[in-house]
């Protein structure tokens, strides 16, 4: 999606979403040691750093003030080799788009090898249970097709791939060094707990439910501490919280999905400002109803 397209997004959606209680992105900033984030708008993009090493899940839009951004956490754009990707929608990749600023243009991508057949036009992604197709995502870097279950070691790091259809049909979840799980637009938190992510932006809700059903077990089943880090709504390591309602669907324009702790506009960023992210952790999403 390019960047005019981006900012038509960002005008439409926030225009569709306004009052409506349900993006609750984190601000610019730590998690702790290994994960940091930026916010662009309503979404959030994350960084992982072990051992001199940082690779980048998700690419956010394509965004005006990513470099700036980083620039808060200290990170140089130019340092990233690798990106991974958890699905093509344009606030994921964004960044990577070849009309974008070109910021990681020497990064190596990581996508899921059903997801890449909406990179290479093989499928076109769908929204508003089929009614809108988004324009098509085109991108210029090195690519690396990934398979469920498959595990990467990038330096010290070790990411396993844990493949999640429904979102859209090759969603790619991604578990880092046991501990941390980037869920995407696999999980939204509401004020209550976790809840399969937003109706209206799927490709199958029925899909995304039986997805995240089996994305539980397969977390619960290793018995250790794990942060779940979403795409949208911030970060909780409570488990119960987590996966509370994973059986439900976020529905948007229902009252009983809202969360009183949302911005009136999650677009609108005058929040998100470099002291904070200089000095404050970003705290765990937690019940507030």
């Amino acid at each position: 999606m390019s960047r005019k397209d981006s900012e038509n997004q960002k005008r439409s959606m926030s225009m569709l979403f306004r009052g409506r209680a349900i993006f609750k992105p984190m601000n610019t900033g730590k998690i702790d040691e290994h994960v940091s984030c930026v916010r662009e708008w309503v979404a959030n993009i994350f960084f992982y750093t072990k051992n001199g090493v940082t690779i980048m899940i998700d690419a956010g839009y394509n965004y005006g003030r990513l470099r700036e951004k980083m620039g808060w956490l200290d990170i140089d754009p130019a340092s990233i080799r690798h990106i991974l990707v958890t699905h093509q929608d344009t606030d994921h990749v964004g960044a990577l788009e070849t009309d974008s600023g070109q910021l990681f243009r020497n990064a190596t991508v990581y996508i899921g090898e059903i997801e890449n057949r909406y990179l290479t036009g093989e499928r076109r992604r769908k929204v508003f249970h089929g009614l809108y197709r988004l324009p098509m995502v085109k991108t210029e870097n090195p690519r690396v097709t990934l398979r469920d279950g498959q595990i990467l070691q990038i330096g010290d790091i070790r990411i396993e791939c844990i493949l999640v259809p429904g979102h859209t049909w090759g969603h790619m979840v991604y578990l880092i060094d046991d501990r941390y799980l980037f869920t995407g637009d696999t999980i939204w938190f509401g004020a209550d707990g976790g809840y399969s992510f937003i109706s209206t932006l799927a490709e199958d809700n029925r899909l995304a439910v039986r997805s995240l059903e089996k994305l539980e077990e397969n977390i619960r089943a290793r018995k250790k501490p794990i942060s779940v880090i979403t795409g949208h709504t911030g970060w909780s390591d409570d488990l119960d919280f987590v996966f509370r309602h994973r059986t439900e669907i976020c529905r948007p324009f229902t009252r009983r999905y809202t969360d009183p702790e949302a911005p009136y506009d999650g677009y609108a960023e005058e929040e998100d400002t470099e002291e904070k992210a200089r000095t404050v952790l970003l705290a765990r999403k937690k019940e507030t109803r």
